[in-house]
């Protein structure tokens, strides 16, 4: 039997869900549809946050509990009425981006399995100047909720102090992230710069509870990520359904609300009837867009005073005046020495090497010792590397990590935070999850030999042979048993 479709009629128009009685939230029970009616009601909110920008299709084809991928190039097959932009990457690379412009191609991306929705801080019209700068308050594990509410009222007072308002919402995760709306005629480079001034205030407001420091090991409390302004960087949108057990939704809130707000209370159940009974708590985030003048003028500041520029993300090249790009812990030479052109041609093969991964531009493969190779392939490493576990999910790669961390407690007290490598791996269509150990820290003869994985997932099963990169073929899937 053909499988169910249904319409639903949207801005006028009429699209398409296809499987709409699919669970995606297994807990809860929420199908599709479900999914597809909550956009629907909220569409407005939602396309106030998330319209009129290219947007990176997240995409859970297999509901809230399966594995997910980003797709930035808009699909081929899509309706001639769903606006696309060419938007460049750091990398150099291109893509054509979706473009939402209203409930209709809203709902659209939805039937795709998009669950929360991802766009850049860029209007389609205007590429190279965001009108939004994200203040992403993010704890680190074990801070209480608490305070994470007390930072956001501290980073209320540190946007005051630069004539900026800010509008909070809730992630729908773990924190809170306030968004500004700001006049767009700056680059990417100094709204994150302003980003990154914002979030040294505020560590100095509330040095105990507060953290601007990149490396996790000098982490504490609430990090403030400004490196979420950094070019190609998305976050959740405002009335994102979370892929969490509940349906969490990223909630707008108004500051009043703050002191007393439980992340709980907004789910793809709740929020509608919110919505339709108080209205948009960030309906008037378009009104007002903000300078940043005083923010750059106090990044100034700063670097007169010796706080210069903070590390970037590793997929990015060394930016002049960006500090070492190592741990503390680890760093063992001068500074000057880490930024030589041996140096960076290094870190730029290193990022040509993660693109390819990602890609999945064809590597040369040979298997880790004990084990069988990996899909992605991998070369043979000089490094004492050895691998724990491969699993669909990350959590369960990391049960493992724990397994082995109790049958070796001795090695696993030598470890460096910087020696466990967790990878997300690009399987045919979805991501899949691997944990390694570098004992080089560990004393020869401590070192644990290669053992079984725990657990050994195989991306692979379905299929007749591994479909790796810079194969002719795709891999056909194995034929059940009356095939």
């Amino acid at each position: 039997m053909p499988k169910r479709e249904e319409i639903v009629e949207a801005a006028g128009r009429e699209v398409t869900i296809t499987n709409p009685d699919k669970v995606f939230f297994p807990d809860a029970g929420h199908t599709k549809l479900d999914l597809v009616r909550y956009y629907v009601a909220v569409a407005d909110g939602a396309l106030r946050g998330a319209g009129g920008r290219p947007m990176a299709l997240k995409r859970f084809v297999n509901g809230a509990e399966g594995e997910f991928f980003f797709q930035k190039r808009a699909p081929e097959n899509r309706p001639e009425w769903l606006r696309t932009v060419e938007l460049s990457f750091p990398s150099g690379r291109t893509a054509d981006e979706i473009v939402l412009d209203d409930a209709a191609g809203l709902t659209w991306i939805v039937n795709l399995g998009c669950i929360d929705l991802n766009p850049h801080p860029v209007r389609a019209d205007d590429l190279d100047h965001p009108d939004e700068l994200r203040v992403d308050l993010d704890p680190v594990p074990g801070i209480p909720w608490s305070q994470i509410r007390d930072v956001a009222m501290v980073a209320r007072e540190a946007l005051e102090a630069v004539g900026l308002v800010g509008w909070p919402k809730t992630s729908g995760s773990r924190g809170i992230h306030i968004n500004l709306r700001i006049e767009p005629r700056w680059t990417y480079p100094e709204v994150r710069r302003a980003a990154l001034a914002l979030a040294r205030d505020v560590e100095a407001r509330a040095p105990e509870i507060a953290s601007s420091k990149w490396w996790k090991e000098e982490r504490h409390g609430v990090f403030l990520d400004y490196n979420q302004n950094a070019k190609d960087r998305t976050v959740a949108s405002v009335y994102s359904v979370r892929p969490t057990k509940d349906a969490r939704v990223s909630m707008p809130l108004r500051w009043e609300d703050i002191p007393d707000v439980e992340p709980e209370d907004f789910t793809l159940v709740t929020v509608p009837d919110l919505y339709s009974e108080r209205g948009d708590p960030g309906a008037g985030i378009d009104d007002a867009p903000g300078s940043l003048d005083a923010l750059l003028d106090l990044s100034a500041r700063h670097e007169r005073e010796g706080q210069g520029d903070a590390p970037w993300p590793p997929t990015y090249a060394k930016q002049p005046g960006e500090p070492p790009r190592v741990q503390p812990s680890r760093k063992r030479r001068a500074d000057a020495d880490y930024d030589t052109p041996e140096a960076e041609a290094r870190r730029a093969k290193a990022r040509a090497a993660m693109e390819r991964r990602f890609e999945g531009v064809a590597e040369e493969r040979r298997p880790l010792t004990g084990t069988r190779p990996t899909p992605t392939g991998r070369r043979r490493s000089s490094i004492p590397l050895i691998e724990i576990s491969r699993a669909a999910k990350k959590d369960d790669a990391l049960a493992g990590l724990e397994r082995w961390k109790a049958r070796h407690p001795e090695a696993a007290g030598f470890l460096e935070p910087a020696d466990v490598l967790v990878d997300g791996m690009r399987g045919r269509s979805t991501m899949w999850y691997r944990v390694r150990v570098n004992l080089t820290h560990v004393p020869d003869g401590d070192r644990p030999p290669q053992e079984a994985l725990d657990p050994d997932y195989d991306p692979w099963a379905e299929y007749e042979w591994p479909d790796r990169s810079g194969q002719l073929q795709r891999a056909p899937r194995k034929k059940g048993p009356t095939g």
